[in-house]
């Protein structure tokens, strides 16, 4: 198999909206939407994995599809668990599967044209920065396991947020210097 490569937050946005982060696991993939102003990342739910690697969707694709149609959602993430060198791993082969399931079930929902994109963040220690946030929050390890994947979907997309803004920004400040250095050298059609 190929490698897999994550996506670029902010490149082909689709604009305003709520985007949805998934965790993917081998039991469980946790769930977290933005704010409509794609600033700020909460959790949302736990659906247990139905689906495997081999086999027909699963009620865990259908809630996925559910959520995504209850938030309006107009980008789905899907965290890449890559190993610190960058590498991927089985973990990465279910979440890309994960997320071409959920693509092909979303573009069949719409027209290719409005068809929610489904993007592949790189996800580096998500699961054990959201179990630390947890344990260091008084949760013990029995409650925080109900959580622990909603928060690491939180921590996906909060970082894919932010990643996105900044593109978006750096986009909209490259034009305005364009802009005005285009306007310093166009000729003056001023006759005076």
């Amino acid at each position: 198999m190929p490698p897999i490569y994550p996506d670029s937050p902010g490149v082909d946005d689709p604009g305003p909206g709520v985007r949805l982060a998934l965790d993917v696991g081998t039991v469980r993939i946790g769930v977290a939407r933005s704010n409509r102003e794609a600033t700020l990342a909460m959790p949302v739910e736990t659906v247990a994995r139905a689906t495997r690697r081999k086999g027909p969707d699963g009620e865990d694709i259908d809630r996925i599809l559910d959520i995504v149609e209850l938030y309006d959602a107009v980008e789905v993430v899907v965290g890449l668990p890559r190993t610190l060198s960058g590498d991927g791993s089985a973990s990465a082969k279910h979440a890309a599967e994960i997320a071409r399931r959920v693509r092909r079930r979303l573009k069949r929902l719409k027209p290719a044209e409005k068809a929610v994109p489904v993007r592949l963040a790189d996800e580096r220690l998500t699961t054990v920065v959201a179990t630390q946030a947890l344990h260091a929050s008084g949760l013990s390890a029995r409650t925080s396991r109900a959580v622990v994947d909603q928060a690491a979907a939180v921590e996906i997309l909060q970082s894919w947020l932010d990643g996105r803004n900044n593109a978006l920004a750096r986009a909209a400040a490259d034009a305005s210097s364009t802009a005005a250095e285009e306007s310093l050298v166009a000729p003056s059609s001023d006759p005076a």
